[in-house]
Order: C-alpha cells, then sequence, then structure tokens
C-alpha cells in the first residue's frame, strides 16, 4: 500500500516552518501515543506513521530531498531513512523527534538533564572581614569565630539515639525519591516521608531531636595573601554548616573589605598620596620624605616652580599585586600651601617680595588668566 504523504499525516501544509512543524508532532504524538490508547492497532499504527514523517521532515537535508522526490528518495537506502520507516516501535520513536520534545518538555523529571541533587548536604556560609590596607599590602593571619550549624556530639551526627543506626525509609526504599504516574508520564519527586535522605530514625537524638547537627560558634584560622583588594573572596572548604544526618558540610566564603586610609588612596595596584609643602619650598625646589606602606620612607625632589597638583612617580612603592609578587607604583601629589599667621615682619618682606617682582612675570598662570579675563571683558564692552 502507498504511504501517505508525511505533510498530510502530520496535518501541515507544505513550505511550514520547523516550529509550527514541531508543534502540529507535539500534539498527533500524545494524542495517538500507545499509553493512551491500550490495545487500539490503528493509534499504535498512527503513532508510528506521525513520528517517521516528523524524522524525516524535521531534518533540512532529509526535508528537501522529500520536497523533491517524495518516498522515493529514501527508497534502497538513498537516504538512509526508509529502512526505518516499516519498523518503528515506541523505543525508536523516543530516540527520534518525540524524545527531542519529551526531554525539552519533561527532561527535568526523566533523569535525563535533571542534575543529581546532593542529599543532606550542609548550607554554604558568608563571613563579610575588614582589613586594613598594611594587611592586604603585607598578608595576615587571623582568627574569626563564625556561628553555625555542627554536628552534634551526642550521636555522632547521625541523629540517631544510642549509637543505632538509621533504617531505609519504606516509602520510597531508600532512594530519596518518589514516583507517581500521571497519563503516560512518569512524574518523579522528593520523597515526602524522608525528605530525600532515604533514611528514618527511629529512636532521634534527644540532644538533637534527630536533626544531627546543633548550633555552634566555631573559631577558623584565616590566612590573608598579599595583595588582596575590596571584594576579593576566599573558599574554606568544608568549613560551612554541617550536613544533615551526617551529609557533607557547605562551605564558607569570606568576602573582604579594605577599610579607609588616613593617608594612602588605592587604584589597583597603584596608590596615590597628598602631600602639602610650604610656598617656599614650592618656589625654590627642594626634597621631602613621604611614608611608604611597607613602613620606609621615599624620597621626592621638587623642581622649583612647582604648582599645586604636581604629580611625582615613586616606581615599586605601590600595593604588591595579588598571585604576582610584583609591585604597583606610589604617586605623590603635592598641594602648596598658602602661609597663614604671619607676623608683621613676614608680612613686610612679602610685600617687598611683590613689589620686587612688578614688571616680571613670576606668576603666570594667574596673569594668563587675568588677560584672559581682561579680553573677555573688552570683547563684551565693544
Amino acid at each position: 500500500m502507498a504511504k501517505r504523504d508525511y505533510y498530510e499525516t502530520l496535518g501541515v501544509r507544505k513550505g511550514v516552518p520547523a516550529d509550527e512543524l514541531k508543534r502540529a508532532f507535539r500534539k498527533l504524538a500524545k494524542d495517538y501515543h500507545p499509553d493512551r490508547n491500550p490495545g487500539d492497532p490503528s493509534a499504535e499504527l498512527k503513532f508510528k506513521e506521525i513520528n517517521e514523517a516528523y524524522d524525516v521532515l524535521k531534518d533540512d537535508e532529509k526535508r528537501a530531498a522529500y520536497d523533491r522526490f517524495g518516498h522515493a528518495a529514501f527508497e534502497a537506502g538513498g537516504m538512509g531513512g526508509g529502512g526505518r520507516g516499516g519498523g518503528f516501535g515506541f523505543e525508536q520513536a523516543f530516540g527520534g523527534g518525540f524524545a527531542d520534545i519529551f526531554d525539552e518538555m519533561f527532561g527535568d523529571l526523566t533523569g535525563g538533564r535533571r542534575t543529581r541533587e546532593t542529599r543532606g548536604r550542609g548550607s554554604d556560609l558568608r563571613y563579610n572581614m575588614e582589613i586594613t590596607l598594611e594587611d592586604a599590602f603585607n598578608g595576615t593571619k587571623t582568627q574569626i569565630r563564625v556561628p553555625t550549624m555542627q554536628p552534634c556530639d551526642s550521636c555522632d551526627g547521625t541523629g540517631s539515639e544510642g549509637g543505632s543506626r538509621p533504617v531505609s525509609c519504606s516509602t520510597c526504599g531508600g532512594r530519596g525519591r518518589v514516583r507517581t504516574q500521571q497519563g503516560f508520564f512518569t512524574m518523579e519527586r522528593t520523597c515526602p516521608s524522608c525528605g530525600g535522605a532515604g533514611q528514618m530514625i527511629e529512636n532521634p537524638c534527644s540532644t538533637c531531636n534527630g536533626a544531627g547537627r546543633m548550633q555552634k560558634e566555631r573559631t577558623l584560622s584565616v590566612t590573608i595573601p598579599q595583595g588582596v583588594d575590596d571584594g576579593t573572596r576566599i573558599r574554606l572548604a568544608g568549613e560551612g554548616e554541617a550536613g544533615l544526618r551526617g551529609g557533607p558540610a557547605g562551605d564558607l566564603y569570606i568576602f573582604l573589605r579594605i577599610a579607609a586610609h588616613k593617608m594612602f588612596h588605592r587604584d589597583g595596584a597603584d596608590l596615590y598620596c597628598r602631600v602639602p609643602i610650604s610656598m617656599t619650598q614650592a618656589a625654590l625646589g627642594g626634597t621631602i620624605e613621604v611614608p611608604t606602606v611597607d613602613g620606609t620612607r621615599g624620597r621626592v625632589t621638587i623642581p622649583h616652580g612647582t604648582q599645586s597638583g604636581g604629580r611625582f612617580r615613586l616606581r615599586g612603592k605601590g600595593m604588591t599585586e595579588l598571585h604576582g609578587g610584583h609591585r604597583g607604583d606610589m604617586y605623590v601629589e603635592v598641594q602648596v600651601e598658602t602661609p597663614v599667621n604671619l607676623s608683621k615682619k613676614q608680612r613686610d618682606l612679602l610685600q617687598e617680595f611683590d613689589d620686587a617682582g612688578k614688571g616680571r612675570s613670576t606668576s603666570p598662570q594667574s596673569e594668563g588668566f587675568f588677560q584672559k579675563v581682561k579680553e573677555l571683558w573688552d570683547d563684551l564692552t565693544e
């Protein structure tokens, strides 16, 4: 008997888009599935036909050959698809198009894509820690106290009184999950009796009430490496909450915050320091000493005529780079300080200095600014 046209089998027109083809197949596959039509040979035959049709039309190359040559494209092994046409069973259909739809809709329930849950694992914990800039530069070791759930001492974390052992859950048979049938779909969920543990406590520990863990405070030693920055995260594996009834412990994550420094500002591996200098130092030049983060002193040569905001670099005097061992640079920005609380003699000397400078360009920035202001006013009054 001649085969029906594949498009007619799926109830769609030729040239139908892939998503519309998939929807049509999905609906028909559900309607004619053998589990929905037990003992109906016509439904089983229809189910095989629609799977055969979709298996060809979902493939771009096979579909192009079918559109051009029809069923003849797959006869005598032409495209490798004809040999499967008369022998489709339920397992084969699941390996073809119907499996794609089924996995897309229910993959998390069938086990194909479901990630196996970690039974009884304790929760991860977060601890916020503030350290100084010097600790971040040098690295340090410190101790922290963390309140967390820890294994019960009375039952050694088993949750059972007097050394008795848990028994297998009678509801799930120790698997931790139970299955239910809905139509031709099998649904799987966490066992409601044991909560997924797969075991039941017949004689709960009186100290922890069968949980196998209790709230305690732990003291932990933490090593802070050199070069850490704001937001650096340190993971202590297995130092989080204890697992339920002997399950594996979670992890502890320490998030670092660098406290503000009274002298240095940090940008990555570089440090910035603002240093005030006197008016005479800026005018005459000289050498100043500045502190560095490693506790030593750095020398900076100030050229004569230095202005406020002048920046000088000290190579290799910045922060240690994390895992690198190299150091960044330190930038010294000078701020020229105007003298205050002058005596009469000092004021007279400054006035004499100012009078002696008339006719000479000793303040080019201010003179240039006011020249521009004068030109602006002249333009406005014209």
